[in-house]
């Protein structure tokens, strides 16, 4: 009788993308068939015992064969993209202000002003976010 996984390079694999990235390993043993979500051959490779042993330490791609800790490039999210994302934290609060007859202290109005000058593109040169205000609401006054 022949195994499924004799046409693989090992019992255990790493299975990679295009760019070498290990996306996830496999114990082949344990499955009577191949799984359907396993790749062909050629997308997978040979684990050697101290990488299967240290799988679970970070991210990890396989170029030619060898083995090396993967470092995933920085995701640099635009400021004003940021900034679109705040404004729903700031309706958040501007909901409860409302519901509990608050209103938003000083600090958080110019907060809301330069965000939206961000998220609208009217400010061009600020590189962050402002720091959230510690007192978001006040007491209303009549």
């Amino acid at each position: 009788m022949s195994v499924w996984y004799s046409t693989y390079p090992s019992t255990r694999l790493a299975v990679f993308g295009s760019d070498g990235v290990v996306t996830g390993w496999v114990e082949c043993t344990p499955f009577a068939e191949k799984p359907d979500w396993l790749p062909d051959a050629d997308q997978t490779a040979a684990v050697p015992d101290d990488v299967w042993k240290n799988r679970a330490t970070g991210y990890w791609q396989v170029k030619n064969g060898v083995f090396s800790q993967y470092t995933p490039p920085t995701v640099t999210v635009p400021l004003k993209t940021q900034a679109v994302s705040a404004q729903a934290w700031i309706q958040q609060q501007a909901n409860l202000a409302s519901a509990m007859a608050e209103v938003f202290t000083a600090d958080m109005k110019a907060y809301v002003k330069a965000i939206a000058a961000i998220a609208n593109g009217t400010d061009t040169t600020s590189t962050a976010l402002p720091a959230q205000p510690a007192d978001v609401m006040a007491a209303a006054t009549t």
